[in-house]
């Protein structure tokens, strides 16, 4: 431990050297050269040529064949928020490209099947980010079903068995979920709107406000956001290089190779059930996240359809 007129001299010679980096940096940065620090060219003061822009709206932009109404300042700015808010929040955009290159394969069929358009996919990501996340209030999966709801679409929800977590049979409950607002409310905007806020909260503002249209309503800020972030997201998406992503098609998550086996009777035991089949229990929970437990009772003999990963797919740790 140093004695105290040691710590007064090491503290006075790094206040000098301070001093001193500062002078010898502001002469270089205010030479005779360029007195007023201008920056003559940007490529020189930051040398990955990296600018913040405000991003490119499109003048015409449509969602779900709906053409939305740029000439509306409160609109315009809206999804100018969006597009800043998805350009420059890096990290979740990224994980947003990879992740969509693995299941939009999944989710497209699903929507065209049911005649939803497929902008819907990006609701996808404004909802979940493409992931199995629950939220505070316990919606949960890649559509964020509450409970009541995903069990009204005919989702299977209990202890042992979640189909919130499952893309296909979840993607196919919001497509009846956007079928029924679409009838109600006539428009794909309004419908994804409610899709946040719930038909009855939809319907109860409507009613309340005298309008229908989803950009005509007063919103809680979240609703307000929801429909201009996933028309954003889906812009970036059309074009990713004009908003600054350079994703190399190496970066992107591969969809998943799996063969199904169907599942008609109880099991005792996962890891067990797993490892007959040549994986480990963390594998079946990936391919399966909707299995909530360890062991399936599976009384009424229902038959579930289980993925595997296809041979040679996979590198198992042992």
């Amino acid at each position: 431990m140093r004695d105290s007129k040691s710590k007064i001299y090491f503290f006075f010679m790094g206040v000098i050297a301070t001093i001193g980096i500062t002078i010898i940096s502001a002469s270089i940065f205010f030479s005779e050269d360029n007195p007023a620090n201008v920056i003559t060219n940007p490529g020189e003061q930051f040398p990955q040529g990296y600018r913040i822009v405000s991003p490119e709206i499109p003048d015409y932009i449509e969602f779900a064949g709906e053409r939305v109404p740029l000439e509306n300042f409160d609109v315009k700015e809206r999804i100018d928020r969006e597009f800043i808010v998805n350009t420059y929040f890096h990290s979740a955009t990224i994980l947003a490209f990879k992740r969509a290159n693995r299941w939009f394969p999944v989710i497209e069929p699903i929507l065209k099947k049911n005649n939803i358009p497929d902008d819907f996919k990006y609701l996808c990501i404004a909802e979940s980010n493409l992931e199995n996340v629950v939220s505070p209030a316990g919606a949960t999966g890649f559509w964020q079903f509450m409970k009541d709801a995903g069990k009204k679409y005919g989702l299977e929800i209990n202890s042992q068995i979640d189909e919130r977590y499952n893309v296909e049979k979840s993607t196919e409950a919001a497509c009846k979920y956007l079928k029924d607002a679409y009838k109600k409310f006539g428009s794909w905007m309004t419908a994804a709107g409610s899709f946040n806020m719930g038909v009855n909260g939809m319907e109860k503002q409507i009613g309340r406000q005298k309008a229908n249209h989803y950009y005509n309503l007063v919103l809680n800020s979240e609703t307000a956001r929801y429909v201009s972030r996933i028309i954003a997201l889906k812009e970036i998406f059309k074009d990713p290089a004009k908003y600054g992503f350079d994703i190399k098609e190496d970066d992107l998550y591969p969809p998943f190779k799996y063969n199904e086996v169907v599942l008609d009777s109880s099991v005792s035991d996962f890891a067990d059930y797993a490892a007959y089949y040549g994986i480990n229990y963390k594998t079946l929970k990936l391919y399966n996240p909707w299995l909530r437990d360890n062991y399936l009772s599976n009384r009424n003999r229902e038959a579930y359809k289980i993925k595997f990963p296809e041979k040679g797919s996979i590198e198992l740790i042992n």
